[in-house]
């Protein structure tokens, strides 16, 4: 029998080092996305093309911007399923580029769909769509795949855009399409501009005397945190279903950015209090005294969301889908890998 392909949108990222692992280990063929960057961003998935033929693994250009090179790929490649992890996935930037935001991640969305059903694929290929919890905003928590949407962001309104085309083009079409509306899942892949990835890559900086203190915004939103490992294993998942369906992905438990900070200090020997209130709070390391947060009015976003945590029991009990991960063993591993030499972080 022959080995399953699949085309992976957004390889270079922490859900597609993760995923790519995931389907290289089930003996997938695996293409990967990329973007004709200047500049090389093919750091973390170098290990594959050092540790498999390129018969299993390969890179193409492409762009989510230029439906042509996506049209012209999957009909060269003709998938079995498709990955679709590629976005403007940071949620304040998409304050600065909302016309980018909605092209990549919305727009984005309908090209790929586009082309499965021109090229007539639609009894071939399988289609994942990363989804996000920020779709809900500011809805009561917990929020399960049967809450309303309420976007707070261009980000948000990008994600629920590509959400709502999924949902016709699996209804008018019969593209076996889902999406996964994951809540926020980490590792130590995680982008820099993160608030998780700042904090503990911040209190490594603050350990070698790089600087005095780390700088944050909203320390009280709370959000629901997962691993990514587990995260993608709920994306596979998904697409191995007789009928294709949406599922939230979400550990069900809540953490406040305090809390996430706070442990993330603690594994590296730090102990913080807090003084003060408002912009005026800083986080001190108890046995010294020093500062080592700070707030900046400037990391606040224009509408913030608050309260953000998941219903993943139909995930459970559809996918058998669980967490291996605990919130702690994620700031572990993170503080862990921060605190590494700047050359082995990546080994």
């Amino acid at each position: 029998m022959a080995s399953k392909r699949a085309l992976i949108i957004g390889i270079t990222g922490q859900d597609g080092f993760f995923l790519t692992q995931l389907l290289l280990d089930k003996g997938y063929c695996v293409d990967g996305l990329i973007q004709p960057h200047a500049h090389d961003d093919t750091q973390n998935i170098k290990i594959f093309l050092k540790d498999y033929e390129k018969v299993r693994f390969q890179l193409h250009y492409g762009d989510l911007l230029d439906g042509g090179s996506l049209t012209r790929l999957i009909n060269k490649l003709k998938p079995d399923e498709i990955y679709n992890l590629g976005a403007q996935s940071h949620v304040a930037k998409g304050f600065d580029v909302p016309e980018y935001t909605i092209n990549a991640n919305g727009l984005g969305a309908l090209r790929c769909l586009e082309a499965i059903r021109a090229l007539g694929l639609e009894g071939k290929t399988k289609f994942y769509q990363a989804s996000t919890s920020e779709m809900f905003g500011n809805v009561p928590s917990p929020q399960s795949e049967n809450s309303p949407f309420s976007p707070q962001s261009p980000y948000a309104a990008s994600k629920l855009m590509a959400h709502n085309l999924v949902q016709i083009y699996r209804d008018a079409y019969g593209i076996f399409a889902v999406s996964g509306i994951l809540f926020n899942h980490e590792s130590c892949f995680r982008g820099d501009d993160f608030v998780t990835q700042k904090i503990v890559r911040g209190i490594a900086s603050i350990k070698r005397g790089d600087i005095k203190h780390i700088e944050l915004g909203n320390l009280d939103a709370i959000r629901d945190w997962g691993h990514a490992k587990d995260y993608v294993r709920g994306m596979w998942q998904m697409l191995q279903r007789d009928q294709p369906q949406d599922y939230i992905l979400a550990t069900g438990k809540g953490h406040t950015v305090r809390s996430f900070c706070e442990k993330s200090f603690g594994f590296a020997g730090i102990d913080i209090v807090w003084r003060g209130s408002g912009f005026d709070e800083v986080g001190e390391n108890k046995k010294t005294g020093e500062a080592m947060v700070m707030i900046n009015p400037d990391f606040f976003r224009p509408l913030d969301v608050n309260n953000l945590i998941g219903d993943a029991s139909k995930a459970r009990e559809e996918l058998g889908w669980v967490c291996e991960f605990s919130f702690e063993d994620i700031i572990s591993e993170m503080v862990e890998a921060a605190l590494l030499p700047q050359k082995d972080y990546n080994k």
